[in-house]
């Protein structure tokens, strides 16, 4: 369990919080380029609470900046995309991507104030069709952008969805680090389909090992497949709201988060599944694209989202499966068909993550042993920020690209070998290289 004040510290990611303040030295995916276009609607987004707009100027430039106009707060997310800036729809004052006030056509042309009023902005970068943005402290030469290995392959290679989860973005990591839930959870009653052949279900008490690194913690867990065979699963999180899984199926890619806070109670769930060395099969990525048989894979599919109004942040990606809706729970199907009742796999953990409450109260847990890796990653989150907080120690290597290199592997190893040694070179990534074992 994490007391209420430790609860505070992790969950709480505004400007003035000591984890936003985290948050804000590491470059943040936040868009598909394709939400961008040359002169086209502007995009309201939230990141780390702060209400925010991105548009795409008539270069192809990227701004990133305040939300509301600095004259009287008029919504700029009505604003008119042209010549190279935009323009408030009640005055006409026009900015440029990078905050400077470029016309004010209502005030005389000797008029300083157009000299004296910037409107706040960020630096946005964009890498194989993902729009990244820097809001910490070192904008005139922020770090490279994170080597994540998702972000680098093919475009062939990789497929990525996005949608908003209503609960903070520690809720949702957390269920993605822990592996004990996973033949439970997603499990079936009948013997059917693929999850039934999953081979975490041969042993539903796995032990735990953790490994921390600069770049985050492993956490692996073991199962007996036999007394001369165990399987190590391991998951990794990464700094600072990254989490990767390894692959599972006959058709195998390597998936993950990166679980981007709006705020303090709602996040932005990107989802990457790719294969490090080859295209994905077309039948996977029509998987996630469409879902199947009615059901959501680990993607958000087309018939997931319930748009809402262009005012609100991120207003297509929130989903029709949420706590109005009950994540649309079928009584029927966990009686006869799936343990969970609940229509597919992404819907299943978000609807334990956030069914609750958006920041549950984590001092009325009762931790196991299967909770090692979530208890580890949480000491570990808490020294971080707090030798930030009060020390101005940053994370060692937080700006190194090359720290991020990292895969989640599932291992089958003789009873007995070390995970950490038999696994070190499966979980290095590198460019281009097949697993390196058979998943």
């Amino acid at each position: 369990m994490l007391s209420r004040e430790d609860n505070e510290l992790l969950v709480r990611v505004g400007p003035d919080a000591p984890m936003g303040q985290l948050m804000r030295l590491y470059w943040l995916p936040f868009l598909p380029s394709t939400d961008l276009e040359v002169n086209g609607q502007p995009v309201r987004v939230r990141l780390l609470g702060e209400d925010l707009l991105a548009f795409r100027d008539s270069e192809g430039r990227i701004g990133l900046v305040d939300h509301a106009c600095p004259h009287r707060g008029a919504p700029l997310v009505f604003g008119r995309n042209e010549d190279c800036g935009l323009r408030c729809v009640y005055h006409g004052w026009k900015f440029d991507v990078n905050g400077e006030v470029v016309d004010m056509p209502a005030e005389p042309p000797e008029s300083r104030l157009k000299s004296k009023t910037r409107i706040k902005n960020y630096p946005c970068q964009e890498r194989n069709g993902i729009v990244w943005a820097y809001m910490g402290p070192d904008r005139e030469s922020p770090p490279p952008l994170p080597s994540l290995e998702w972000n680098m392959v093919p475009q062939e290679n990789v497929h990525v969805s996005f949608r908003v989860q209503e609960c903070n973005w520690l809720q949702a990591v957390e269920g993605e680090i822990d592996s004990a839930h996973a033949a439970i959870l997603h499990g079936r009653i009948d013997s059917q389909g693929a999850i039934n052949d999953w081979v975490a279900k041969k042993d539903l008490r796995p032990v735990f090992e953790c490994q921390r690194g600069e770049q985050g913690m492993s956490i692996a867990s073991r199962r007996v497949l036999d007394e001369n065979t165990w399987y190590w699963r391991v998951n990794q999180f990464l700094l600072p709201f990254y989490t990767l899984v390894p692959p599972q199926s006959k058709y195998p890619e390597l998936s993950g988060h990166a679980w981007v806070p709006l705020d303090d109670e709602n996040t932005l769930c990107i989802m990457f599944s790719y294969h490090p060395s080859q295209p994905l099969y077309e039948k996977t990525r029509k998987l996630f694209e469409e879902g199947h048989a009615g059901r959501e894979t680990g993607h958000a599919s087309e018939h997931a989202f319930a748009p809402r109004p262009v005012s609100v942040p991120f207003a297509k990606y929130w989903t029709k499966f949420n706590l109005e809706t009950g994540f649309q729970f079928n009584y029927d199907a966990q009686t006869k068909t799936w343990f969970s009742g609940l229509p597919g796999l992404w819907v299943q953990d978000a609807a334990c993550q956030s069914g609750v409450a958006p920041i549950y109260d984590r001092s009325q847990e009762h931790l196991g042993i299967s909770d090692t890796g979530i208890a580890m990653t949480r000491r570990q989150l808490l020294e971080t920020v707090r030798n930030l907080a009060q020390r101005q120690q940053r994370p060692p290597r937080y700006d190194d690209p090359d720290l991020f290199m990292v895969r989640a592997v599932s291992l089958t190893l003789p009873a007995r070998s070390s995970w950490q040694e038999e696994g070190a070179e499966h979980m290095r990534a590198r460019l281009g290289a097949d697993f390196g074992y058979a998943p």
